[in-house]
């Protein structure tokens, strides 16, 4: 038992009896202890939202490639257009 336990015993022992403070102790030890299981299971961990960090910088740079991409394949098609157009009216 832990000092919080014994200390919770010691007060229930003199409401309820010995027997009694006893089950109720270790109904509420059983309940804490389930609480804390479901909830470190939702958890997110010092490796979890690092893993996280690293999976955002990766996604990151390959929108910006992305980016690149796009913007360098609009630049052509501008210049494209532009040089059709320009050979257009010199015909």
């Amino acid at each position: 038992m832990s000092v919080t336990e014994i200390q919770l015993f010691q007060l229930l022992k003199a409401k309820l009896g010995e027997q009694e403070a006893k089950q109720l102790v270790s109904f509420v030890k059983e309940e804490v202890r389930s609480e804390f299981d479901n909830k470190r299971e939702t958890l997110a961990t010092k490796e979890d939202i690092a893993n996280t960090k690293e999976y955002i910088l990766q996604l990151k740079s390959e929108l910006l490639k992305f980016i690149y991409l796009v913007g360098l394949i609009q630049f052509l098609a501008i210049v494209g257009a532009v040089i059709g157009f320009i050979n257009f009216m010199m015909k």
